[in-house]
């Protein structure tokens, strides 16, 4: 069956058990939870008691643990069947010894059975034995094999025995209609079949004996009675009932009247026609488009046409697709199979629905002197010869949905594929199918399968790039297979090495008539003019992913009126849409673009360096440095983003390509504004922990910078680079970095990077000497510009810090007062929110939690707005000590929990200090347990601080929770009076 929404839960029961939720098969686990899930679904609404559950499933060997056994399969069931879409929403209910499953969202092929079960016996008593016989086909089509195959259990046993009643009875049905049609021949292989499994139903042997009769095997038609009469006497000591025996007497009488199906119910004798089939032949086989295939080769609509669209970027492989569809269909398809070509992108002129409505009705056997010319009347003609036949249509490379719509037929149960590069959204569809590139797997299967499974076997790697270079698209891999299979001296990592530039890779795939350039160059040409300029800058875009408003910097234009073209190109088949609002172009397409793009020298470099500039100015925007952080060099003028929040999501949503940018940027000569980027980017990647990152942008950076002139960004970058490293907790090359840019800046006469050097050094000081900390930053403070809010900010804080490693905590707060003063100024969350936990710290050591309390909420509300889940975990944690000091043991516990929540949510791999701020929180949660005199809690909290993988790398820490246990021993001590030996 077709897969529904996302969200939605199809069950197929017809078969062994499959659930699947938007076309993504789940697992299920063993057979026994796969049972206890079928007892649920088929009673969904219902409230199944644990008991019940354990008698169908387990019967009269239950397990030794009883009830206690279904929890574990149900809490494994309900992750199974939920998914990021519909989290928290629990489609197995529960409640005091009862489960019960909520149907919303859910489908089962059972109930598509019982519905085409009813319109097939329907049919049978109204429409006649011919529409009713391609319905019950489309009925047993649903079955998969043994229904619900494996699963044990009094419960499933009875419902699989239903489904084969139901299946059986489809059966009878359908060999009814083959007798009724005059067909019986066709039927007695199979009614010999189903009587061996159902020996003493009467009528099914009744309407054997008439299939018999009526293939002239009257023989065979009389011991058939004679049989089933023995087993009727030796068993039950009875007889055959009335009708049969009328039937074996109309027989040994050759009755016709009473034998022969009734008059009028078999179709008239008609001069034979050859059956049509216009499907292409195949070469080789389908490759990585089993799902595909599946979907698309599902049975449709009884009562009307199917019509299912397919598209997608050229050389994408949809008419190779729809034909196998086709062909799996056909059977289902008596009247013939056709094939058109409407030429939507094959020469320069489609083909016009009036010549290929002539053209299909001479297939079907008009004459050409009845076949007009008028539009009109060829639809009328066509919708009245298709009326009666159940056609199956394949219409390749349509060009929009009015090309399409005149040719539906209209004969009941026909299916219609239409294959186009554009989204028909003008036409009325059943199923939707838009092809994506085929994964990097399935390409190399699909090289393979061209070139030989022992070419790719011995070059693996080099088939993997091919695949990679081809980006999925099945046109380029059979090319690329093509030029392998008519070289056989070359290897495959000699074809890598000849598809390394866009230029390169574009002239090698090309094979004969076959080019992947000439068949997006086709699609390019259909464009308007407006369209064509925005397909061809877009290929200079930094990132393989945008937006519109990428395009709509780099064509001068606001970003409300590139975004329709977008959805344009996206429905022509240039573009693709992983996310909404988010675009990307195949790589070969992009490849293309960008060779046209290079075309116009004059257009491209202004574009080129436009996208650049709106990577500089969200940079710019979103650092915690604010705009007017960085130097007059490269003024933007007005933002194209709102504020910082707009600038930090459009980064966020661009993710791992920001990266890029600086690359690009050097690859178009554009040295100083890379190294522009690489500076603003890197508190934007320091503040996401994304140091590997910030790292290698910096890298490229410096080594460029070095030939730009620019001697303050000289400095800059390694400035920069010691933040990502102290950041990182990497204080060595830290503080060489900071060295390195000290000197720099002394020697170029750069204040305001010296004064961040220094801010630097005197932080990493801090680790071992306070006294060179102080001087350090003092020095700093000396030379700091005036309009450096940042800079002086950071530096007024990291002085702060100095005071209360001084135990100056008075002039600590000081500090921070001004820090945070100059913090505003910029107006960054992070900052803030950073500061105001400084200051709370400074109110801790001086014994004043409650001045501590209200700064630490605006810190966590600050640290919510930057979505910086590690100051946030921090601010609650601290929150949670200063509500506990000021005697609310109990409240503090749950700023804990919370605190401990956001810290899980963080990732590992990116933050140095995760487990150092879980055993914080531990810490300070075992000691309000302690307060509150709950030692046992008090105690799990501080061991589970100790045993944390990375617990000995945090001395503070980890002597704060040993001393907790050791308070844990002395308080159980004084209330029991007993010695305890706590071991250290």
């Amino acid at each position: 069956m077709a897969d529904g929404d996302a969200g939605q839960l199809q069950f197929d029961l017809l078969g062994p058990l499959s659930v699947r939720r938007g076309g993504r098969k789940l697992a299920l686990g063993p057979e026994r939870r796969q049972a206890v899930l079928v007892a649920l679904v088929l009673r969904a609404g219902h409230r199944v008691t644990h008991e019940d559950l354990l008698d169908d499933i387990w019967g009269d060997h239950p397990p030794a643990t009883g009830v206690r056994v279904l929890p574990s399969h149900i809490y494994a069931l309900r992750q199974a069947l939920e998914t990021a879409e519909v989290q928290g929403t629990d489609v197995i209910r529960s409640g005091k010894g009862w489960y019960s499953f909520d149907a919303q969202e859910t489908r089962l092929d059972t109930d598509e059975l019982a519905a085409r079960s009813g319109r097939a016996h329907e049919a049978k008593a109204s429409a006649g034995p011919a529409v009713a016989l391609a319905l019950f086909d489309e009925a047993l089509a649903l079955f998969r094999g043994e229904p619900l195959a494996g699963l044990p259990g009094r419960y499933t046993n009875s419902v699989r025995r239903q489904l084969h009643e139901q299946r059986g009875t489809l059966r009878r049905g359908r060999l009814e209609c083959l007798f009724l049609l005059g067909r019986s021949a066709e039927a007695l292989e199979e009614l010999a079949e189903l009587t061996a499994s159902r020996p003493l139903d009467e009528g099914l042997l009744a309407l054997q004996i008439r299939a018999l009769y009526t293939s002239g095997r009257q023989a065979e038609a009389l011991d058939a009675f004679h049989v089933l009469r023995g087993r009727l006497r030796e068993e039950h000591g009875a007889e055959p009932g009335e009708e049969l025996r009328g039937l074996y007497e109309a027989v040994l009488r050759q009755d016709d009247a009473i034998l022969l199906p009734p008059p009028g119910t078999a179709p008239a004798p008609v001069s034979p026609r050859p059956l049509v089939n216009e499907l292409p032949g195949d070469v080789g086989p389908l490759v990585g488009r089993e799902g595909e295939l599946a979907q698309l080769s599902g049975p449709g609509s009884s009562g009307g046409i199917t019509v299912v669209a397919v598209d997608g970027t050229p050389g994408v492989g949809k008419t190779r697709l729809s034909v196998q569809a086709a062909r799996q269909l056909a059977h289902l398809h008596p009247a013939g199979c056709l094939f058109v070509d409407l030429r939507a992108h094959a020469t320069g002129q489609p083909l016009p629905p009036r010549r290929a409505l002539a053209r299909m009705l001479r297939t079907l056997g008009w004459d050409s002197d009845r076949i007009g010319d008028d539009e009109d009347e060829l639809v009328a003609a066509w919708r009245t010869a298709t009326s009666g036949l159940r056609l199956l249509l394949v219409l390749d490379d349509a060009v929009d949905s009015q090309q399409v719509r005149p040719l539906l037929p209209s004969g009941p149960g026909s299916t219609v594929i239409v294959t186009s590069r554009r989204r028909l959204a003008g036409l009325e569809t059943t199923r939707r199918h838009s092809l994506g590139p085929l994964p990097e797997r399935e390409g190399v299967r699909l090289l393979s399968s061209v070139v030989g499974a022992d070419r790719v076997e011995r070059e693996p790697e080099a088939a993997v790039e091919l695949a990679r270079f081809c980006d999925g698209l099945p046109l380029a891999l059979r090319i690329i297979g093509a030029r392998l299979q008519t070289r056989p001296e070359w290897t495959l990592t000699h074809m890598v090495s000849r598809m390394t530039g866009d230029e390169d890779r574009l002239k090698e795939l090309n094979a004969d008539d076959r080019s992947v350039a000439a068949a997006f160059q086709l699609s390019y040409e259909h464009l308007p003019p407006q369209q064509q300029r925005l397909f061809r800058v877009l290929g200079l875009s930094p990132t393989v992913e945008f937006d519109a408003r990428t395009p709509a910097a780099m064509l001068s234009l606001p970003a409300h009126e590139t975004g329709p073209a977008l959805e344009n190109l996206v429905d022509a088949g240039l573009l693709r849409q992983p996310r909404p609002g988010r675009y990307r172009l195949h790589d070969l397409v992009r490849a293309h673009a960008r060779r046209l793009a290079q075309a116009t020298p004059n257009t491209s470099k202004t574009a080129g360096t436009a996208a650049l500039r709106l990577h500089l100015d969200a940079a710019r925007m979103a650092s915690d440095w604010g705009p007017e952080g960085f130097p007059a060099a490269h003024p933007l003028g007005a933002s194209a983003f709102t504020d910082w929040r707009d600038a930090a999501d459009w980064l966020d949503e661009s993710r791992g390509e920001i990266v890029d940018v600086v690359t690009h940027a050097l690859s178009l000569g554009e040295n100083r504004l890379a190294c522009s980027i690489a500076e603003a980017q890197s508190d934007y990647l320091i503040s996401r922990r994304r140091h590997h990152d910030a790292r290698a942008v910096l890298s490229v950076a410096i080594e460029s910078a070095r030939h730009t002139g620019d001697r303050r960004t000289v400095a800059a970058l390694r400035n920069c680079m010691g933040m990502t490293e102290l950041f990182a907790s990497r204080t060595d090359p830290a503080q060489a970095w900071f060295e390195e840019a000290a000197d720099l800046s002394r020697r170029y006469g750069e204040p305001g990077e010296l004064a961040r050097a220094m801010t630097g050094l005197g932080i990493v000081a801090l680790q071992s000497d306070t006294a060179a900390a102080e001087a350090h930053i003092e020095t700093a403070l000396e030379v700091i510009p005036r309009s450096d809010d940042w800079g002086a900010s950071a530096a007024h804080s990291a002085l702060g810090f100095t005071r209360i490693a001084q135990e100056r905590e008075e002039e600590a707060l000081a500090c921070f007062r001004v820090a945070l003063a100059r913090a505003r100024m910029v107006g960054r969350p992070r900052v803030q929110s950073r500061t105001l936990m400084c200051m709370a710290d400074a109110h801790f050591a001086l014994g004043q939690p409650h001045e501590a309390e209200p700064l630490l909420r605006e810190a966590a509300t600050l640290a919510t707005a930057a979505k910086d889940l590690m100051l946030l975990a921090l601010a609650l944690a601290r929150l949670g000590t200063a509500v506990h000091q000021e005697g609310h043991p109990d409240t503090a516990m749950a700023y804990f929990h919370r605190a401990l929540t956001v810290q899980r949510k963080m990732k590992r791999e990116n933050e140095p200090h995760w487990g150092r701020v879980e055993m914080d929180i531990r810490c300070r949660s075992g000691r309000a347990h302690l307060t509150a005199g709950r030692r046992d809690e008090a105690r799990q909290q501080f061991q589970a601080a100790l045993s944390l993988p990375d617990a000995s790398a945090f001395d503070l820490e980890r002597t704060q929770a040993i001393h907790g246990l050791q308070e844990c021993a002395d308080a159980e001590h004084v209330s029991t009076g007993q010695k305890h030996a706590f071991p250290r």
